[in-house]
Parts: C-alpha cells; structure tokens; sequence
C-alpha cells in the first residue's frame, strides 16, 4: 500500500509556471508608446499650431524645451514616489496626469497656457521609467530582464517612427486640436485599465506559486511590495540614499547614460535641421529618410537585449553579458563622425543609421541599474540615473547649437562621436564588476 500510494504521489506533475510577467511586460510597453506618443505629438501639432496662436520661433523654441526642464530635474523626487508607493499607483498618476495635459492643450489661446501644459506633461511623466525598471526587476529573473527592457524600451522608437504617420494622419482629418484630444483620451482610458489591471508579482491573483519561485530563484524582487513597510526592512536615511548619489559604480552608469542620451537627442531635435540646412535635402525627402535611422535604432534594441540575455545563458558573468552590448553600442555610435567626410546622401544616411543602431543596442543600460541598485532604493537610484541621462535632452540641443552658429555642422558631429567615446569608457573604467550594492546598517 505505502508503494502504491508513493508512486501516486510521484505521478502527480509539479505545475508549470504561469507567465503572466509578459502580459505585465506588454503593458509596460504600451505606456511607453503612449509616452512617447505625447512627448512627440507637438512636433507634429507645431507648425499649424504656431501659425494659429500666432507664436514666433523663439516662443515655439521654449515651449519645445518646456517639457525636458521639469522631466529632467524632478527625477529624483519621482523616483522616490515609486519606491514609497509601487508602480500601480505613480503609473496611474502619471498616465492619467500626463494625458489630460495633453487634451487640454488643445484648448489653450497663447503661449503661457502651452508653455504652462508643457512642463505639467514632463512633471507628470516622471515617475514612469523609475516605475517601469522597478516592474521588470520584480516581475522577470536576472537571465530575461534585458530582453524585457529591451522591449519595452524598443517602445519608444514605435511611438516615434510608426506612431507619427498615424498622428499626422489624425491632424489631416480633424485638426492638431483633435490629435490633442485623441491623444490625451486614449492615455486617460490606459491609465484607468492599468490602475484595475498591474499588480506586483506577490499581489497578482493570476500568478502561481511556481512562476514567483521561477522568478524569484533567477534574482527577481518578487516581495518588494510586501517588504516595504514591515519590521523587516531597514529604515531607510540619508545615510542610505547618499549611496545613489556617492558609489563609484553607479556614477559609472550615470555618466554612461548622459552620453548615451546624447545620441538620442540629437536624432530628436537636430538630426532634420541637419538633412535640409546643412545637407541641402528637400523636406519631404528628409522626412523620408530620418525614419531610416529610427528603424534601426529599433532593431538594435531588439537585438541588444536578446544578445545580452544570451550572453547570461551560455554562462558569461552579468557584468560581461550588461556591458558587452551597452560598450559595443557607443563605439559603433561614435560613426556618426563618418558623415563629416562624405557627400552622397547615401553614405549620410548609413553613417547615421550605424550609429543609431548602436546607439539602440546599447540602450539595454536600466539593466545596470537593476543589478546594481540597493533593492531597497530600485526607485531613487532609476531616478536618479534618468535624471542625468535627460539632463542631455536641456544641454546637447543647446551646445549644438553654439557649434553650428558658423554654418558648419562638423564640430557638431565630432562632439557627438567623442561624448559616446566617453560613455563606452565610463562604463569600462568606472562602472567595473557588476554585483548589488547592499545598504549597511
């Protein structure tokens, strides 16, 4: 009878892990399309705007810049919301907030209330990539986590490339006020499905006991949620935050971001300026060819990711298997220096579309920031991190700016070319043996 029942017992299968991480993975990545559908849409919006408010140049250039001002330096605040209140609640709030300041642009009579919205957008926004690092490091084990940030970071180059036919489709049909409103309600409406549908892994009621042990056997944070709060957890001081803002590694991959953000911001604000002014390219062929780079830089993400995880596979160390792509990725940005010594419009584009793609390859950088960020302070550290990455979006079109001032782009890309030499190596020199820095008591 004990053998009969024994080998009843050793019948019964153990489950299988459920996989609600790539539902909670996919609903990262739509927030990040619909926040970059809103950061992008006055782009678009802009020309006719303009010409309806009666706004000059110099007024349409501030209210560009709004938006990077107050998304840059509240990071650090916003990644402190996240770390107290989780990602269901700040994501909710940011979605919501940042989508009807989007709508009400559409009302707005002159140039304060634009202004004014613009800078409310990028408060609002601030919280969400904080969160999104914070989501993947609870929901996915070490060995997948860079082909999730890949994911949903490959977001926001669809919100740019194949979000803006779409957008300029809508503007056609109703008007730059009814893109407004369009774009604004359906960021309301995923606002109030992500609030009724995300919840941390230890909270989920879909998930079972096997995918949390999966998870949480590969270095995911499953009880984060659970943690904060109870006797447990350490009191968390400014004698523990001054760990962001003070360990050698974690300055590695601050100034690695900044340099890697530089490439991105270019390609956002100078990179059509350059094709038609200092190119002499049509506009309607320009605006051909910039999606070109964008596509690229999407594949490499793509790519960037997989080859990383991969990497962690075949049993290479996490450091090896973060920094590979993310150092492979700013030296192959530094080509964008090979257009200063061409002329075909060809070899142009492909200079630019290398760099690009490597600057998309390396975007795997969050990675970083979850393996090496006290889990206690996943939130302050991304904060943190994001908030000098985006101090590029206020300082690159502005230098760029002094560097063409004499009619000749050339400075312009050198620079570029030599801020992402830096950025390879930081993270060579400075960022060193990946592995978790822990609070001391």
């Amino acid at each position: 009878m004990k053998q009969s029942s024994v080998r009843v017992k050793q019948s019964i299968p153990r489950a299988k892990p459920t996989k609600k991480r790539y539902i909670i993975l996919l609903m990262v990545f739509v927030s990040v399309v619909i926040n970059y559908m809103d950061r992008s849409n006055l782009a678009i919006a802009g020309p006719h705007l303009a010409s309806d408010l009666g706004l000059s140049s110099v007024q349409m250039g501030y209210i560009f810049s709004a938006f990077g001002w107050t998304y840059a330096f509240l990071q650090i605040p916003g990644g402190l919301l996240v770390d107290k209140f989780g990602p269901r609640v700040m994501y909710t709030i940011s979605l919501i907030g940042f989508s009807l300041a989007t709508l009400l642009q559409a009302f707005v009579k002159g140039f304060g209330g634009l202004f004014g919205l613009r800078l409310s957008i990028g408060i609002f926004e601030v919280p969400a990539f904080p969160a999104n690092n914070r989501i993947v490091t609870s929901w996915f084990p070490e060995q997948q986590r860079a082909s999730a940030i890949a994911f949903y970071t490959s977001g926001q180059f669809v919100g740019i490339a194949f979000l803006t036919p779409v957008l300029v489709g809508i503007q056609s049909a109703i008007g730059w006020k009814g893109m407004f409103i369009v774009s604004g309600l359906i960021g309301v409406a995923w606002g109030i499905l992500w609030y009724f549908f995300y919840r941390d892994p230890s909270k989920h009621k879909k998930v079972n006991q096997e995918e949390l042990d999966y998870i949480a056997e590969g270095g995911g944070l499953v009880d984060l949620s659970n943690e904060r709060g109870t006797s447990k957890t350490k009191k968390i001081g400014w004698k523990h935050r001054k760990v962001v803002f003070t360990h050698r590694k974690l300055w590695g991959i601050y100034i690695g971001q900044f340099c890697a953000m530089s490439m991105l911001w270019f390609f956002l604000t100078w990179f059509p300026t350059y094709l038609v002014e200092y190119r002499g390219l049509s506009f309607i062929k320009s605006g051909f060819l910039t999606s070109v780079p964008f596509l690229a830089a999407f594949v490499g993400v793509l790519l960037g990711g997989t080859f990383s995880d991969w990497l962690l596979k075949r049993g290479f160390s996490i450091g090896v298997a973060r920094k590979t792509p993310i150092i492979t990725g700013l030296l192959l940005s530094t080509s964008i220096i090979g257009a200063n010594f061409v002329d075909s419009t060809t070899l142009i584009i492909v200079f630019m579309t290398i760099a690009f793609f490597g600057n998309g390859f390396a975007s795997i950088t969050w990675s970083l920031v979850s393996a090496l960020a006290p889990k206690e302070l996943l939130g302050v550290t991304g904060g943190t991190f994001n908030f000098i990455g985006n101090l590029s979006s206020i300082a690159i079109p502005i230098v760029i700016g002094y560097l063409v001032r004499g009619g000749n782009f050339a400075p312009a890309l050198i620079f570029i070319s030599v801020v992402a030499l830096i950025g390879a190596l930081s993270y060579i020199f400075i960022v060193g043996k990946v592995s978790r820095i822990e609070l001391q008591d």
